[in-house]
């Protein structure tokens, strides 16, 4: 059977900030420890960083192991044979890329408060095709955080550009984080992050991020201020910068309970057994750019076959992917790239948890 019809064992890997204790301990790591390896982990990534470091112009793309032992960037390997590999649904939307970013965020500190454009101001200000929708699936949270872990998420009712930008103007971060939505977290929450909506992780919070594959990230400081504390910021047109975050934020207030009604993730089932069940996390009543379903095992399953690709993460438990050509065995801390089309396919569980993470394209129910 063809390579490229079989599961693909992803390289594990940190990268920028600092932290990462969390993912350390995911993954198994005898001694997790958090250091500047990497606050970050991207998984199935073909998209790099923005401004990456001249001696790593690939920094931010991920790795695969082949089935024949052979590594390389997975998106060398896609471009072998990307229809066999993506599938003609797949390549008709998104080409030979994924569609899609997943990543673990380790908050060991409290992230700066931010925001994302959507794909029209993407392409207006920054001519890429992607904007930067997002999610959040909470893993976990540590236990010796200075407060409950929470995030910021969304305006509050009332918040209008004016309000916001008489803080902007001040640099006032925390009048700032004050106009908008402190909500506490746990394991298993799950959160739509909208472009234009202001968000940021309080320290504590581990989580799995889904996102379209773009890397720009506009923070809440107006261009004076940020160069003060970023000397290397890329960025040399002072207006065009406070022109691009002041437009990026979609200006719409909500009450407390509106706006946890409308970001918060409601589950939705899409089938189970005496395996267990899969659940859709975050769909299309959100957005249209990707999709995350949950599946837990314990048993035997098919994995379906949704006619696109599927990047998955093992957070709980140990069992194996069987198919045609053979079998891999997957535990907690795994990181697994699926082909569209695995003759065959089917996952053996003893208590597994699993994230399975769907570009654009992909039909759940």
């Amino acid at each position: 059977m063809s390579i490229f019809s079989q599961p693909w064992r992803l390289v594990q890997n940190r990268i920028r900030g600092q932290g990462g204790r969390e993912i350390d301990k995911l993954r198994g790591v005898a001694s997790p420890v958090d250091d500047s390896t990497g606050s970050e982990a991207w998984i199935g990534s073909v998209t790099r960083v923005e401004n990456p470091p001249a001696d790593k112009p690939n920094y931010g793309c991920s790795e695969v192991i082949l089935p024949d032992g052979t590594r390389m960037f997975l998106f060398d390997a896609v471009s072998l044979s990307p229809y066999e590999v993506l599938g003609k649904k797949h390549t008709d939307i998104s080409g030979e890329g994924l569609g899609v970013l997943i990543k673990y965020l380790d908050a060991q500190r409290k992230y700066g408060l931010q925001c994302h454009p959507t794909r029209s101001w993407a392409a207006e200000m920054w001519d890429s095709p992607y904007g930067k929708e997002e999610c959040w699936y909470v893993i976990g949270v540590r236990d010796d955080a200075d407060e409950p872990p929470y995030v910021l998420l969304g305006f509050k009712e009332g918040v209008t550009r004016e309000i916001w930008e008489e803080y902007y103007w001040r640099a006032d971060i925390e009048g700032l984080e004050n106009l908008c939505h402190k909500i506490e977290v746990k394991p298993g929450d799950a959160f739509f992050v909208g472009a234009g909506c202001p968000h940021s992780l309080g320290a504590g919070c581990f989580v799995v991020e889904l996102q379209e594959p773009c890397d720009i990230t506009l923070g809440a400081l107006p261009f004076h201020e940020l160069k003060k504390v970023w000397k290397s910021y890329p960025e040399t047109d002072e207006d065009r910068h406070n022109i691009r975050l002041l437009g990026s934020y979609e200006y719409k207030g909500l009450s407390y309970e509106d706006n946890l009604d409308h970001w918060m993730a409601k589950r939705k089932l899409i089938r189970e057994g005496d395996w267990g069940k899969e659940e859709i996390i975050i769909g299309p009543d959100h957005t249209t750019f990707f999709s995350l379903t949950e599946a837990k095992i314990t048993g035997e399953t098919d994995i379906r076959n949704t006619g696109f690709p599927q990047i998955s993460v093992i957070l709980a438990g140990s069992g194996s992917i069987k198919y045609d050509a053979g079998e891999m065995i997957i535990t907690k801390g795994d990181e697994i790239f699926l082909p569209y089309n695995i003759p065959g396919a089917k996952i053996t569980g003893d208590n597994l948890l699993i994230l399975l993470c769907h570009p654009e394209g992909a039909v759940h129910i």
